[in-house]
Protein backbone atom coordinates (compact mmCIF):
# COMPACT_ATOMS: atom_id res chain seq x y z
CA UNK A 1 0.00 0.00 0.00
CA UNK A 2 1.91 3.42 -1.33
CA UNK A 3 2.27 6.05 1.37
CA UNK A 4 0.00 9.09 1.65
CA UNK A 5 2.45 12.00 3.00
CA UNK A 6 0.34 15.70 3.40
CA UNK A 7 2.29 18.83 2.42
CA UNK A 8 0.92 22.33 3.93
CA UNK A 9 1.23 25.35 1.76
CA UNK A 10 2.82 28.10 2.95
CA UNK A 11 -0.26 29.95 1.96
CA UNK A 12 -2.11 27.70 3.94
CA UNK A 13 0.40 28.32 7.22
CA UNK A 14 -0.45 31.96 6.38
CA UNK A 15 -4.03 31.58 6.68
CA UNK A 16 -3.35 30.22 10.53
CA UNK A 17 -0.81 32.72 11.54
CA UNK A 18 -3.70 35.44 9.79
CA UNK A 19 -6.11 33.83 12.10
CA UNK A 20 -3.57 34.35 15.09
CA UNK A 21 -2.97 37.95 13.73
CA UNK A 22 -6.26 39.15 13.66
CA UNK A 23 -7.06 37.53 17.07
CA UNK A 24 -4.23 39.42 18.83
CA UNK A 25 -5.94 42.52 17.64
CA UNK A 26 -8.92 42.06 18.53
CA UNK A 27 -7.46 41.42 21.89
CA UNK A 28 -5.56 44.08 22.04
CA UNK A 29 -8.74 46.54 21.28
CA UNK A 30 -11.18 44.25 23.70
CA UNK A 31 -8.52 45.34 26.19
CA UNK A 32 -7.57 49.30 25.56
CA UNK A 33 -11.91 49.27 25.60
CA UNK A 34 -12.11 47.75 28.67
CA UNK A 35 -9.29 49.63 30.24
CA UNK A 36 -10.87 52.90 28.80
CA UNK A 37 -13.91 52.04 30.28
CA UNK A 38 -12.56 51.72 33.83
CA UNK A 39 -13.90 47.64 33.76
CA UNK A 40 -17.63 46.43 34.40
CA UNK A 41 -19.13 46.07 37.13
CA UNK A 42 -20.74 42.63 38.23
CA UNK A 43 -21.91 41.25 41.07
CA UNK A 44 -19.60 39.00 43.46
CA UNK A 45 -20.69 37.88 47.59
CA UNK A 46 -19.95 35.72 49.81
CA UNK A 47 -19.22 32.36 47.79
CA UNK A 48 -21.33 32.02 44.67
CA UNK A 49 -24.74 32.35 45.68
CA UNK A 50 -26.23 36.08 45.61
CA UNK A 51 -24.40 38.05 45.18
CA UNK A 52 -23.87 41.41 47.90
CA UNK A 53 -21.00 43.62 46.86
CA UNK A 54 -19.76 45.42 43.86
CA UNK A 55 -16.71 44.86 42.29
CA UNK A 56 -15.46 46.47 38.93
CA UNK A 57 -13.55 43.14 36.22
CA UNK A 58 -10.79 44.23 35.46
CA UNK A 59 -9.53 43.33 31.74
CA UNK A 60 -6.61 41.04 33.28
CA UNK A 61 -9.43 38.46 34.71
CA UNK A 62 -11.55 38.33 31.49
CA UNK A 63 -8.57 37.72 29.61
CA UNK A 64 -7.37 34.88 31.83
CA UNK A 65 -10.65 33.75 32.38
CA UNK A 66 -10.77 33.29 28.59
CA UNK A 67 -7.19 32.10 28.58
CA UNK A 68 -8.68 29.05 30.93
CA UNK A 69 -11.56 28.65 28.73
CA UNK A 70 -10.10 27.67 25.65
CA UNK A 71 -7.16 25.96 26.83
CA UNK A 72 -9.86 23.66 28.60
CA UNK A 73 -11.56 23.48 25.18
CA UNK A 74 -8.84 22.49 22.73
CA UNK A 75 -6.69 20.44 25.82
CA UNK A 76 -10.43 17.81 25.94
CA UNK A 77 -9.92 17.87 21.70
CA UNK A 78 -6.88 16.40 21.92
CA UNK A 79 -6.82 13.95 24.88
CA UNK A 80 -10.21 12.60 23.08
CA UNK A 81 -8.29 12.14 20.00
CA UNK A 82 -5.51 9.95 21.59
CA UNK A 83 -8.65 8.17 23.80
CA UNK A 84 -10.17 7.46 20.21
CA UNK A 85 -7.00 5.99 18.92
CA UNK A 86 -7.24 3.68 22.23
CA UNK A 87 -10.24 2.54 21.64
CA UNK A 88 -9.74 1.57 18.51
CA UNK A 89 -6.82 -0.63 19.45
CA UNK A 90 -8.45 -2.63 22.36
CA UNK A 91 -11.63 -2.97 20.11
CA UNK A 92 -9.61 -4.61 17.37
CA UNK A 93 -11.13 -2.44 15.08
CA UNK A 94 -10.65 -2.13 11.54
CA UNK A 95 -13.14 0.07 10.09
CA UNK A 96 -10.98 3.08 11.37
CA UNK A 97 -7.59 2.28 10.50
CA UNK A 98 -7.55 4.87 7.37
CA UNK A 99 -8.15 7.84 8.93
CA UNK A 100 -6.75 7.04 12.43
CA UNK A 101 -3.68 9.47 11.54
CA UNK A 102 -5.85 11.99 12.07
CA UNK A 103 -6.77 11.22 15.51
CA UNK A 104 -3.26 11.11 16.38
CA UNK A 105 -2.41 14.03 15.30
CA UNK A 106 -4.72 15.83 17.64
CA UNK A 107 -2.46 14.76 20.97
CA UNK A 108 0.11 17.07 19.58
CA UNK A 109 -1.20 19.91 21.02
CA UNK A 110 -1.14 18.32 24.70
CA UNK A 111 2.30 19.50 25.86
CA UNK A 112 1.04 23.40 24.74
CA UNK A 113 -2.52 22.57 26.21
CA UNK A 114 0.03 21.56 29.72
CA UNK A 115 2.09 24.38 29.74
CA UNK A 116 -0.12 27.47 28.87
CA UNK A 117 -2.62 25.20 31.71
CA UNK A 118 -0.15 25.65 34.42
CA UNK A 119 1.20 29.29 33.32
CA UNK A 120 -2.93 30.46 33.60
CA UNK A 121 -3.50 28.65 37.23
CA UNK A 122 0.06 30.65 38.52
CA UNK A 123 -1.04 33.40 37.37
CA UNK A 124 -4.54 33.65 37.55
CA UNK A 125 -5.74 31.29 40.23
CA UNK A 126 -7.62 33.69 42.10
CA UNK A 127 -8.97 35.58 39.15
CA UNK A 128 -10.87 32.26 38.12
CA UNK A 129 -11.28 29.57 41.39
CA UNK A 130 -13.01 31.70 44.18
CA UNK A 131 -11.69 28.54 46.49
CA UNK A 132 -7.73 29.67 46.49
CA UNK A 133 -8.38 32.61 48.44
CA UNK A 134 -6.42 31.96 51.82
CA UNK A 135 -9.64 33.77 54.08
CA UNK A 136 -12.36 31.18 53.34
CA UNK A 137 -10.44 28.86 55.07
CA UNK A 138 -9.35 30.84 58.14
CA UNK A 139 -12.40 30.51 61.06
CA UNK A 140 -11.75 34.31 62.35
CA UNK A 141 -11.66 35.79 58.96
CA UNK A 142 -14.61 37.69 57.73
CA UNK A 143 -14.40 35.45 54.44
CA UNK A 144 -14.77 32.20 56.54
CA UNK A 145 -16.64 29.89 54.57
CA UNK A 146 -17.42 26.33 55.98
CA UNK A 147 -18.57 24.29 52.99
CA UNK A 148 -15.46 25.03 51.16
CA UNK A 149 -13.12 25.06 53.86
CA UNK A 150 -14.51 21.69 54.35
CA UNK A 151 -13.16 20.60 50.81
CA UNK A 152 -9.69 21.76 51.88
CA UNK A 153 -8.21 18.43 51.70
CA UNK A 154 -9.28 17.76 48.43
CA UNK A 155 -9.04 21.94 46.92
CA UNK A 156 -5.69 23.04 47.98
CA UNK A 157 -3.29 24.80 45.64
CA UNK A 158 -0.41 22.22 46.23
CA UNK A 159 -2.61 19.01 45.47
CA UNK A 160 -4.39 21.20 42.25
CA UNK A 161 -0.50 21.32 40.45
CA UNK A 162 0.15 18.32 41.77
CA UNK A 163 -2.62 16.31 40.00
CA UNK A 164 -2.17 18.73 36.73
CA UNK A 165 1.38 17.93 36.48
CA UNK A 166 0.89 14.47 36.34
CA UNK A 167 -1.94 14.16 34.48
CA UNK A 168 -0.75 16.00 31.76
CA UNK A 169 2.42 13.90 32.26
CA UNK A 170 0.29 10.83 31.74
CA UNK A 171 -1.42 11.73 28.77
CA UNK A 172 1.52 13.16 26.43
CA UNK A 173 3.43 10.09 27.81
CA UNK A 174 0.76 7.77 26.66
CA UNK A 175 0.28 9.70 23.43
CA UNK A 176 4.25 9.67 22.51
CA UNK A 177 4.13 6.01 23.10
CA UNK A 178 1.37 5.19 20.96
CA UNK A 179 2.66 7.44 17.73
CA UNK A 180 6.04 5.96 18.68
CA UNK A 181 4.62 2.23 18.37
CA UNK A 182 2.43 3.78 15.06
CA UNK A 183 5.31 5.16 13.00
CA UNK A 184 7.46 1.92 13.96
CA UNK A 185 5.30 -0.24 12.45
CA UNK A 186 4.79 1.84 9.14
CA UNK A 187 8.82 1.56 9.22
CA UNK A 188 9.31 -2.21 10.33
CA UNK A 189 5.70 -4.24 9.41
CA UNK A 190 5.00 -6.95 11.25
CA UNK A 191 2.16 -7.41 14.24
CA UNK A 192 4.91 -6.47 17.17
CA UNK A 193 3.52 -3.07 17.41
CA UNK A 194 0.20 -3.50 16.91
CA UNK A 195 0.32 -5.55 20.05
CA UNK A 196 2.04 -3.54 21.95
CA UNK A 197 -0.41 -0.71 21.22
CA UNK A 198 -2.97 -3.05 22.36
CA UNK A 199 -1.49 -3.23 25.70
CA UNK A 200 -0.95 0.95 25.55
CA UNK A 201 -4.23 1.68 24.87
CA UNK A 202 -5.36 -0.47 27.90
CA UNK A 203 -3.10 1.31 30.23
CA UNK A 204 -4.11 4.64 28.60
CA UNK A 205 -8.14 3.88 28.74
CA UNK A 206 -7.80 3.17 32.70
CA UNK A 207 -5.72 6.53 33.06
CA UNK A 208 -7.82 8.31 30.95
CA UNK A 209 -11.07 7.54 33.16
CA UNK A 210 -9.56 8.25 36.40
CA UNK A 211 -8.00 11.49 35.26
CA UNK A 212 -10.64 12.75 32.89
CA UNK A 213 -12.71 12.58 35.38
CA UNK A 214 -10.79 14.29 38.18
CA UNK A 215 -9.31 17.20 35.52
CA UNK A 216 -12.92 18.13 34.99
CA UNK A 217 -13.82 18.46 38.74
CA UNK A 218 -10.66 20.34 39.11
CA UNK A 219 -10.54 22.59 35.97
CA UNK A 220 -14.52 22.98 35.19
CA UNK A 221 -16.58 21.93 38.38
CA UNK A 222 -14.77 23.70 41.10
CA UNK A 223 -15.09 26.89 39.57
CA UNK A 224 -18.59 26.94 41.06
CA UNK A 225 -17.28 25.92 44.28
CA UNK A 226 -20.41 25.51 46.55
CA UNK A 227 -21.95 23.50 43.84
CA UNK A 228 -21.42 19.58 42.88
CA UNK A 229 -22.71 17.18 40.23
CA UNK A 230 -21.92 13.12 40.60
CA UNK A 231 -22.53 13.43 36.57
CA UNK A 232 -19.97 16.42 35.75
CA UNK A 233 -16.97 14.10 34.75
CA UNK A 234 -19.15 12.47 32.36
CA UNK A 235 -20.97 15.52 31.43
CA UNK A 236 -17.35 17.34 30.57
CA UNK A 237 -16.19 13.99 28.82
CA UNK A 238 -19.37 13.62 26.52
CA UNK A 239 -18.54 17.50 25.56
CA UNK A 240 -14.90 16.88 24.59
CA UNK A 241 -15.67 13.39 23.27
CA UNK A 242 -18.07 14.85 20.71
CA UNK A 243 -16.15 17.83 19.89
CA UNK A 244 -12.77 15.80 19.24
CA UNK A 245 -15.03 13.45 16.63
CA UNK A 246 -16.52 16.73 15.00
CA UNK A 247 -13.24 17.87 14.71
CA UNK A 248 -11.68 14.50 13.00
CA UNK A 249 -14.74 13.98 10.94
CA UNK A 250 -14.09 17.19 9.23
CA UNK A 251 -10.53 17.13 9.10
CA UNK A 252 -11.30 13.92 7.26
CA UNK A 253 -13.05 15.79 4.74
CA UNK A 254 -11.42 18.65 4.25
CA UNK A 255 -8.23 15.80 3.74
CA UNK A 256 -10.54 14.02 1.34
CA UNK A 257 -11.68 17.22 -0.49
CA UNK A 258 -8.00 18.10 -0.89
CA UNK A 259 -6.84 14.89 -2.62
CA UNK A 260 -6.07 12.94 0.02
CA UNK A 261 -7.20 9.98 1.72
CA UNK A 262 -8.12 8.38 -1.75
CA UNK A 263 -9.17 5.42 -0.23
CA UNK A 264 -11.17 7.14 2.08
CA UNK A 265 -14.99 6.57 1.22
CA UNK A 266 -18.73 7.04 1.97
CA UNK A 267 -18.71 3.76 4.10
CA UNK A 268 -16.10 5.74 6.21
CA UNK A 269 -17.56 9.04 6.52
CA UNK A 270 -21.13 6.89 7.72
CA UNK A 271 -19.32 5.10 10.71
CA UNK A 272 -17.89 8.85 11.60
CA UNK A 273 -21.12 10.35 11.24
CA UNK A 274 -22.50 7.39 12.94
CA UNK A 275 -20.45 8.55 16.59
CA UNK A 276 -21.32 12.24 15.94
CA UNK A 277 -25.02 11.40 16.41
CA UNK A 278 -24.47 8.85 18.63
CA UNK A 279 -22.01 11.27 20.95
CA UNK A 280 -24.30 14.05 20.39
CA UNK A 281 -27.59 12.39 21.83
CA UNK A 282 -25.46 10.77 25.04
CA UNK A 283 -24.77 14.26 25.70
CA UNK A 284 -28.44 15.32 25.80
CA UNK A 285 -28.86 12.70 27.56
CA UNK A 286 -25.99 13.22 30.24
CA UNK A 287 -27.25 16.89 30.12
CA UNK A 288 -31.02 16.10 30.64
CA UNK A 289 -30.30 13.58 33.54
CA UNK A 290 -28.49 16.05 35.38
CA UNK A 291 -30.73 18.92 34.62
CA UNK A 292 -34.05 16.72 34.94
CA UNK A 293 -32.90 14.91 38.71
CA UNK A 294 -31.63 18.58 39.67
CA UNK A 295 -35.27 20.48 39.00
CA UNK A 296 -36.86 17.37 40.41
CA UNK A 297 -35.51 17.82 43.77
CA UNK A 298 -35.59 21.23 43.91
CA UNK A 299 -33.10 21.69 46.81
CA UNK A 300 -31.55 25.14 46.81
CA UNK A 301 -27.74 24.56 47.20
CA UNK A 302 -28.18 22.00 43.98
CA UNK A 303 -30.28 24.18 41.67
CA UNK A 304 -28.43 27.49 42.10
CA UNK A 305 -26.33 26.25 39.31
CA UNK A 306 -29.73 26.73 36.86
CA UNK A 307 -31.06 29.50 38.13
CA UNK A 308 -27.42 31.25 37.48
CA UNK A 309 -27.74 30.08 33.82
CA UNK A 310 -31.48 31.03 33.51
CA UNK A 311 -32.82 33.66 35.41
CA UNK A 312 -29.74 34.72 37.43
CA UNK A 313 -26.95 37.20 36.15
CA UNK A 314 -29.47 39.18 34.62
CA UNK A 315 -29.99 36.69 32.28
CA UNK A 316 -27.04 36.94 30.51
CA UNK A 317 -26.73 33.30 30.10
CA UNK A 318 -30.10 32.63 28.89
CA UNK A 319 -29.97 32.74 25.12
CA UNK A 320 -26.81 30.80 25.26
CA UNK A 321 -28.74 27.96 27.50
CA UNK A 322 -31.28 27.08 24.89
CA UNK A 323 -28.73 27.79 21.91
CA UNK A 324 -26.61 24.73 23.54
CA UNK A 325 -29.57 22.74 23.19
CA UNK A 326 -30.31 23.50 20.01
CA UNK A 327 -27.27 23.63 18.06
CA UNK A 328 -25.72 20.50 20.15
CA UNK A 329 -28.78 18.16 20.37
CA UNK A 330 -31.78 19.24 18.29
CA UNK A 331 -29.75 20.19 14.85
CA UNK A 332 -27.18 17.03 14.96
CA UNK A 333 -30.11 14.91 15.53
CA UNK A 334 -32.78 15.91 13.04
CA UNK A 335 -29.97 16.72 10.36
CA UNK A 336 -28.10 13.21 10.68
CA UNK A 337 -30.99 10.81 11.33
CA UNK A 338 -30.86 9.54 8.13
CA UNK A 339 -28.44 7.54 6.26
CA UNK A 340 -27.79 9.73 3.55
CA UNK A 341 -27.19 12.77 5.38
CA UNK A 342 -24.12 10.56 7.19
CA UNK A 343 -22.41 10.07 4.06
CA UNK A 344 -22.38 13.03 2.42
CA UNK A 345 -19.44 15.37 3.05
CA UNK A 346 -21.53 18.57 2.84
CA UNK A 347 -23.71 17.39 5.52
CA UNK A 348 -21.38 16.40 7.52
CA UNK A 349 -19.12 19.38 7.36
CA UNK A 350 -22.16 21.91 8.49
CA UNK A 351 -22.93 19.96 11.87
CA UNK A 352 -19.30 19.50 12.31
CA UNK A 353 -18.32 22.82 12.29
CA UNK A 354 -21.83 23.55 14.08
CA UNK A 355 -20.72 20.93 16.96
CA UNK A 356 -17.49 22.64 17.44
CA UNK A 357 -18.98 25.89 17.67
CA UNK A 358 -21.41 24.55 20.11
CA UNK A 359 -19.34 22.86 22.52
CA UNK A 360 -17.63 26.24 22.82
CA UNK A 361 -20.26 27.60 24.09
CA UNK A 362 -20.97 24.78 26.74
CA UNK A 363 -17.69 25.74 27.97
CA UNK A 364 -18.61 29.09 28.06
CA UNK A 365 -21.48 28.49 29.93
CA UNK A 366 -20.18 25.83 32.29
CA UNK A 367 -17.37 28.86 33.16
CA UNK A 368 -18.53 32.14 32.51
CA UNK A 369 -21.43 32.65 35.61
CA UNK A 370 -19.24 31.82 38.08
CA UNK A 371 -16.76 33.77 37.19
CA UNK A 372 -17.47 37.03 35.33
CA UNK A 373 -21.16 36.89 36.30
CA UNK A 374 -23.36 39.99 35.00
CA UNK A 375 -20.26 41.11 33.70
CA UNK A 376 -19.84 38.43 30.87
CA UNK A 377 -20.49 38.81 27.04
CA UNK A 378 -18.77 37.66 23.59
CA UNK A 379 -16.65 40.17 22.78
CA UNK A 380 -13.79 40.91 20.78
CA UNK A 381 -11.37 39.71 23.75
CA UNK A 382 -13.33 36.57 24.15
CA UNK A 383 -13.91 36.38 19.85
CA UNK A 384 -9.42 37.13 19.97
CA UNK A 385 -8.74 34.53 22.55
CA UNK A 386 -10.85 32.17 20.95
CA UNK A 387 -8.69 32.89 17.78
CA UNK A 388 -5.60 32.59 18.77
CA UNK A 389 -6.41 29.31 20.45
CA UNK A 390 -7.87 27.91 17.14
CA UNK A 391 -4.38 29.21 14.89
CA UNK A 392 -2.02 27.69 17.46
CA UNK A 393 -4.34 24.48 17.39
CA UNK A 394 -4.48 24.10 13.66
CA UNK A 395 -0.87 24.77 13.41
CA UNK A 396 0.71 21.96 16.01
CA UNK A 397 -1.97 19.87 14.39
CA UNK A 398 -1.54 20.21 10.73
CA UNK A 399 2.20 20.12 11.69
CA UNK A 400 1.60 16.33 13.48
CA UNK A 401 -0.51 15.17 10.43
CA UNK A 402 2.82 16.05 7.87
CA UNK A 403 5.09 13.90 10.34
CA UNK A 404 4.06 10.39 8.90
CA UNK A 405 1.98 8.46 6.14
CA UNK A 406 -1.85 9.39 6.23
CA UNK A 407 -2.15 5.87 5.91
CA UNK A 408 -0.83 3.79 8.30
CA UNK A 409 1.05 1.49 5.28
CA UNK A 410 1.73 -1.81 7.63
CA UNK A 411 -1.20 -1.82 9.80
CA UNK A 412 -2.31 -5.48 9.83
CA UNK A 413 -5.75 -4.11 9.54
CA UNK A 414 -5.45 -1.73 6.53
CA UNK A 415 -7.03 -4.29 3.84
CA UNK A 416 -9.70 -5.00 5.85
CA UNK A 417 -10.72 -0.91 6.22
CA UNK A 418 -10.09 -0.32 2.30
CA UNK A 419 -12.89 -2.66 1.75
CA UNK A 420 -14.99 -1.46 4.86
CA UNK A 421 -18.35 -1.34 3.85
CA UNK A 422 -21.70 -0.39 5.82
Amino acid sequence: MTEERLIISRKTTNKFFLMIAIGVILLIVGIIAMAAGGGEHHAEGHGEAAATAHEAVSWTKRLLINLWLNNVYFTGIALAGVFFVAVQYVAYAGWSVLIKRVPEALGYYLPIGGVVMLLVFLFGSHDIFHWTHEGLYDVNSPEYDPIIAGKSGYLNTAFFLIRMIVFFALWILFFNWLRRNSINEDLHGGTTYYHKSIRISAMFLVVFGISSSVSAWDWVLSIDTHWFSTMFGWYVFASWFVSSLAAITLTVIILKQNGYLKMVNANHLHDLGKFVFAFSIFWTYVWFSQFMLIWYANIPEESIYFIDRLSGNAGNFKWIFFTNLLVNFAFPFLVLMTRDAKRQMIMLKIVTIAILFGHWLDFYLMMMPGTLRTSASIGFIEIGTALVFLGVFLLTFTKGLTKASLVPVNHPFLEESVHHHV
